[in-house]
């Protein structure tokens, strides 16, 4: 076992991370699916637990601990954190109906000429896309919720926002914005 692996991760050694990634990784993946509801949140939870040991490999002391302890350590306040997340959201309600369209908020917005656009393009979308598109925009639905909810991959999920938002950008003639 390389004693200074951590420390190499914390000086960026590219190979340390990615050995880390080898040598650590089926021991993270036990522990992300014994504390994930899904095999999807348990690969977030693992890229989260990577990025956890990535950025507190500074921190480590062998004087106090033999690395693997170290790692375990984190990657275990990391998946309890995340699951502590999930229980504190409330359970979403059923998906969005096949024939809902943003009229249904109620809002006095509704009969701009914007919100009958897009409820006029959302229209022409497959159905898997625009249920995803309204759980994310109208539901309030978290990108991974949704892969849940619809038993789809998250890259997938992903996909099909950026699509139907971009569509809809273009449609609308919108810029998109971009955050520095």
């Amino acid at each position: 076992m390389d004693q200074d692996l951590l420390q190499r991760i914390a000086e960026g050694d590219s190979n340390a991370v990615a050995r880390c990634v080898r040598q650590y990784g089926p021991r993270i993946w036990s522990l992300a699916r014994r504390f994930s509801r899904t095999p999807q949140d348990a690969e977030d939870a693992v890229q989260e637990v990577f990025m956890a040991i990535w950025r507190s490999a500074g921190k480590f002391d062998s004087s106090k601990a033999e690395e693997a302890t170290f790692i375990t350590m984190v990657a275990r306040r990391r998946l309890i954190d995340r699951m502590r997340r999930a229980s504190a959201q409330p359970e979403a309600s059923d998906p969005i109906p096949e024939d809902w369209h943003p009229g249904q908020l109620g809002s006095s917005a509704e009969d701009s000429a914007e919100v009958q656009a897009i409820t006029d393009l959302l229209a022409q979308f497959d159905s898997p896309q625009r249920e995803i598109i309204a759980m994310s925009v109208y539901g309030g639905y978290s990108h991974s919720a949704i892969a849940d909810r619809l038993e789809i991959p998250l890259g997938t999920v992903k996909t099909h926002l950026r699509r139907g938002l971009d569509r809809v950008r273009q449609v609308l003639n919108i810029a998109e914005e971009v955050t520095p």
